[in-house]
């Protein structure tokens, strides 16, 4: 199964790099083993968040103005299969909750790349 490495640079991921890094440094882990274990943490996010998240979100520029600015999608791109959008004052509607955000940045993968 491939997978992405997009969540190494969640806060969790980056932790987990500056830990194997000292680790490495210090010669207490080999640089092969602390790639294995980014490997094995890039599946593990992968298959963890397909099984276990189950909320579904809805994104919506803000239909009200938020510190004198409508909501909007700042920025979007689509490389090498990957779309990143940068939203404004976005709103996220959850069942029973929303929240506004004044800036967020999402990436999407098209999950059929990870059954090559």
């Amino acid at each position: 199964m491939a997978t992405f490495e997009l969540y190494r640079r969640s806060t969790i991921g980056m932790c987990l790099t500056e830990a194997l890094d000292e680790m490495v440094s210090n010669g207490t882990l080999s640089p092969e083993l602390a790639i294995q274990v980014l490997v094995q943490f890039d599946k593990s996010m992968t298959e963890a968040l397909e099984s276990q998240v189950k909320s579904k979100v809805t994104i919506k520029e803000c239909s009200f103005f938020l510190r004198g600015k409508k909501g909007h999608l700042h920025t979007y791109r689509f490389c090498d299969n990957v779309w990143t959008f940068i939203l404004q004052d976005a709103l996220f509607k959850k069942e029973d909750s929303q929240e506004t955000v004044g800036r967020v940045k999402i990436v999407a993968c098209d999950s059929k790349l990870l059954l090559q």
